[in-house]
């Protein structure tokens, strides 16, 4: 089994990503651990790739390093504590392990929005199951207004509408960036086979991801069309 040791708490409690034969796993001394892994199951079941299983259980495995170090157990989950759990992410922590693999940088904002993302749904499979009545996780919708706080000078104006999107944590629009013509046969000619070239042809022509090139097979391509079926 491959193994990264996450590290909760003060008194040496630990979280760990463990790979197992039918997928991922959580593994530790932790109360949301079998609801957590029960749902990984089902992501598995339901076809999801290795790589966004694993995806998920880290991004679950991140707020139960908050629950644990909160003492506060998953059954307990409310808005407020989500919203404490973003900004929680969002502060330069001295107490993060130094084994190289994590650094003290704050996330980016596309980042906690993907941890978020998978607890909502966490949630909505506890929902699902019946061991949730409710999600705690606000949609993106309504998102906002949910603190309680002291009313400001405009405060009767009210929290206003949440932006769409998806998102509870406001991130920057930048313009993806892409390559210029010489810096693609610049890369075409560091690799050595047609294997090698035809997946990342396909991937920059086509549009696929990564697992989707691997996945593909000869029958898949249809000669007479040029393309794919």
């Amino acid at each position: 089994m491959d193994a990264v040791c996450i590290s909760v708490g003060e008194g040496g409690a630990a979280m760990r990503v463990l790979k197992s034969d039918s997928g991922y796993v959580l593994e530790g001394d932790w109360d949301g651990q079998d609801a957590v892994n029960a749902f990984l199951n089902h992501l598995a079941g339901r076809g999801f790739s290795a790589a966004t299983v694993r995806a998920y259980a880290f991004d679950v495995a991140n707020l139960s390093r908050f629950l644990v170090q909160q003492a506060v157990g998953l059954a307990a989950v409310d808005a407020p504590l989500v919203f404490d759990w973003i900004d929680w992410q969002g502060v330069r922590r001295t107490d993060q392990p130094t084994g190289g693999h994590r650094s003290s940088t704050p996330p980016a904002a596309s980042t906690v929005n993907r941890r978020v993302a998978a607890v909502r749904a966490l949630f909505e499979y506890l929902v699902m199951t019946g061991v949730c009545t409710d999600n705690p996780v606000p949609s993106p919708r309504r998102g906002q207004g949910l603190r309680q706080s002291q009313r400001g000078l405009l405060g009767h104006l009210g929290p206003g509408r949440a932006r769409s999107g998806g998102r509870l944590v406001r991130q920057p629009q930048r313009l993806p960036e892409s390559l210029s013509t010489n810096d693609v046969d610049a890369f075409l000619a560091t690799l050595a086979t047609h294997r090698d070239r035809a997946m990342v042809l396909v991937m920059l022509l086509g549009g696929l991801r990564s697992a989707e090139a691997r996945g593909l097979l000869l029958a898949d391509v249809d000669m007479g069309r040029r393309g794919f079926g």
